[in-house]
């Protein structure tokens, strides 16, 4: 028994740890700025090189036990610390990493720099330092203040970007949609609005419509239904009468008529007294709240 327990404990490492290595290959680089002269800062208020990561999966992602390299001689450069919350990744979201050389200052500040003016490679190793889960090439003629970055998150290929018509977006997707394709098509065909609005009296009276044809479809089931209940009442069935003879329902003159009747015939009126009774009614009486104990009785002489 505690042979197939413990080989059972052995099997739920093994599946997490797979699991988990498989999630990790869905962490990719996304965007990189080599020479931050002016564009956003860390968490100390300086201008530093950074890379943002992306998890492409539709899972959170741990990244704690991944290394960050600049160097393909030394893999294992920046282990990611264990023990901080923030490395876990929700899905399809970002993290930024501050290349600064100084792990010391947090987490995501790792051990190496980028450097200006000549290639910088950047590789994501997986947790026993050998398997590469991505890679980036950074071009040495990258300008300050510009990003090296993929064209949709996490996939596409790489372009420059210098925050004009293509934006610089740290911890934000790189694929940015400020407008509606089919609400600016809808402002250019119908300038004036005349279409939306008949759009929307259409489908207003198109619901009070439907609405009128349930209310029918109920009141005549109803009918249906309390004209079978007086057939049965009669002890026959709807097959032994004829359409004509099918009861119908009764109008208001016959419901008054039958009132009426069983109103004489019971004797069911009210029947008023002429004698006027008028009881005393005592109420409860508390000294300290009466009046003539007020402070507001003048004094007596």
């Amino acid at each position: 028994m505690k042979k197939q327990l413990l080989t059972l404990i052995v099997a739920l490492v093994a599946c997490a740890t797979v699991a988990s290595a498989q999630g990790r290959r869905g962490l990719r680089i996304n965007e990189v700025m080599v020479t931050n002269d002016s564009s956003v800062v860390d968490d100390y208020g300086r201008h530093v090189a950074w890379i943002e990561l992306f998890n492409s999966t539709f899972a959170p992602l741990e990244i704690s036990s991944v290394y960050l390299t600049n160097d393909k001689n030394q893999p294992k450069l920046y282990p990611v610390p264990l023990g901080d919350v923030n490395t876990e990744i929700p899905p399809r979201q970002h993290v930024v990493f501050w290349a600064d050389g100084e792990p010391n200052k947090g987490t995501f500040h790792t051990s190496f720099v980028l450097t200006p003016g000549q290639d910088n490679w950047i590789g994501i190793y997986d947790a026993n330092g050998t398997t590469l889960i991505d890679e980036v090439l950074i071009p040495a003629n990258l300008a300050p203040n510009t990003t090296y970055a993929r064209t949709i998150d996490g996939e596409g290929i790489w372009e420059v970007r210098d925050g004009g018509d293509k934006y610089i977006t740290p911890s934000s997707n790189n694929v940015i949609v400020d407008t509606n394709s089919k609400v600016d098509m809808f402002a250019q065909q119908d300038k004036d609005g005349f279409a939306m609005t008949i759009m929307a009296m259409c489908i207003v009276f198109t619901a009070l419509l439907v609405l009128c044809l349930c209310f029918l479809a109920i009141s005549r089931i109803g009918a249906r239904v309390l004209r079978s209940n007086k057939i049965k009442s009669a002890g026959m069935t709807p097959r032994e009468l004829t359409r004509e003879e099918h009861p119908e329902h009764d109008s208001g003159e016959e419901i008054a008529a039958i009132t009426m009747a069983l109103h004489e015939h019971l004797n069911a009126h009210d029947a008023e007294n002429t004698i006027l009774t008028i009881n005393k009614v005592k109420r409860a009486y508390s000294p300290w709240s009466s009046k003539i104990y007020s402070l507001r009785e003048l004094p007596h002489r």
